[in-house]
């Protein structure tokens, strides 16, 4: 199952590291490389049946902190349409409407033929007909106004917009460190 929700494993200083399996959790458990670790409930994971008949279990938590490297100090997260149109909730930054991905195009603030880099800062989601009107130029230059200002999602953002099935402890320990810039949620 695709879909299951996930664990957050951290690094030893509260750092997202990734969206790890129950099974992938299980194992960092067993190698004790589990440090710390938060949240209200924890997943039952069973195991087999010993000769009298009784089934092993572990407990893991939603949220896990490991041992390991502590990661680079600077995070830039790679840029894709599904992640550029999460961070934009999925609306034309430029005529404010809602769209299905299928309906969004990722737009070049200043234009590629301009010599616009393909970065988080300038790019944002765009329904196809803002995108046609606007063309090869700037919003200035095309007489189109920006919703809101693009931005990087720092890595806890980048971990939310990463993960459609979050928890609600997992979601507060992310939300808690987001920088409050939203796209969908500015201008």
């Amino acid at each position: 199952m695709t879909s299951q929700v996930r664990i957050l494993r951290l690094n030893k200083s509260g750092l997202p590291q990734a969206w790890v399996s129950r099974e992938d959790a299980a194992t960092l458990y067993a190698k004790d490389q589990v440090l710390w670790s938060l949240g209200s409930e924890s997943f039952r994971l069973n195991g087999g049946y010993n000769q009298i008949g009784e089934r092993s279990h572990l407990m893991l938590a939603p949220i896990i902190a490991c041992t390991g490297k502590t990661g680079k100090k600077s995070f830039t997260p790679a840029l894709s349409n599904r992640m550029l149109f999460r961070r934009d909730g999925h609306r034309c930054m430029y005529c404010g409407f809602e769209f299905d991905d299928r309906s969004l195009t990722r737009d070049h603030i200043i234009p590629r033929v301009q010599g616009g880099p393909d970065n988080w800062k300038n790019v944002v989601a765009a329904c196809a007909r803002c995108n046609g009107h606007k063309g090869g130029r700037t919003p200035e230059q095309a007489g189109m106004e920006l919703m809101a200002i693009p931005f990087v999602p720092n890595v806890f953002e980048f971990m939310y917009l990463a993960n459609r099935l979050i928890r609600g402890d997992q979601m507060e320990y992310l939300q808690s460190r987001f920088t409050g810039q939203r796209c969908w949620e500015a201008a």
